[in-house]
């Protein structure tokens, strides 16, 4: 079972931001995902500095805040 799992390289910046690309490749989301999540308010929080950046502690705190859900019906009530 093991040799379906395949490990990907996320690149942090000594501080722990990360930009887009890899921020994607940590969660799973498309860039695109994440942008419109960027727009919705309702993705992990990032800072602007010309460039978008997410830090880990970020991105952990929003994958693990998440409710989890045992019906597709539970997480549309969740989100509306």
């Amino acid at each position: 079972m093991n040799d379906l799992i395949q490990r990907k390289e996320v690149t942090l910046f000594p501080d722990g931001r990360m930009d887009t690309k890899n921020a994607s490749t940590y969660t799973g989301l498309s860039e695109k995902t994440l942008a419109m999540m960027r727009c919705n308010g309702n993705g992990p929080k990032f800072v602007k500095r010309g460039r978008i950046f997410y830090f880990l502690e970020d991105v952990d705190t929003w994958l693990n805040a998440g409710g989890r859900c045992s019906s597709t019906a539970q997480a549309q009530q969740a989100t509306a």
